[in-house]
This record gives structure tokens, C-alpha cells and sequence, in this order.
């Protein structure tokens, strides 16, 4: 029972952890946008997705 609680935590800190990172992503390139450096849009379009994927992964883990 405790093996399972720990993997939980550890993928919420791991779920938390990406999260961050995709949101600080998303932020550069606005700001690469912003200031009209070269940009990929299709990388706009990526990170936003992978953020809605891992923000549903850790509701699923908040309600169990």
C-alpha cells in the first residue's frame, strides 16, 4: 500500500515539475513572439497541448 502512495506522490512532483516547465516554455515564447525573434509556431500549438494533457493527468491524480 505504501509502495503505491509514494509512486503517486512521485508522479504528481514529476507531473508538477513538467508542468512548470512547459508553462515557463510557453512564456519564452511569447516573449520571443513579442519581440519578433525567430519563432516555430507549431511550437505553440505543442506546448499548449502536452500542458492540457499533464494539467488532466494531475486532476485524475488529485481525485483519486
Amino acid at each position: 500500500m505504501d509502495n503505491i502512495k509514494q509512486s503517486t506522490e512521485h508522479s504528481k512532483i514529476k507531473a508538477i515539475q513538467q508542468i512548470i516547465q512547459l508553462k515557463r516554455e510557453l512564456f519564452d515564447l511569447r516573449l520571443k513572439k513579442a519581440t519578433k525573434q525567430s519563432i516555430k509556431p507549431h511550437l505553440f500549438k505543442q506546448a499548449k497541448r502536452n500542458l492540457a494533457r499533464l494539467l488532466t493527468q494531475e486532476n485524475q491524480i488529485n481525485i483519486k
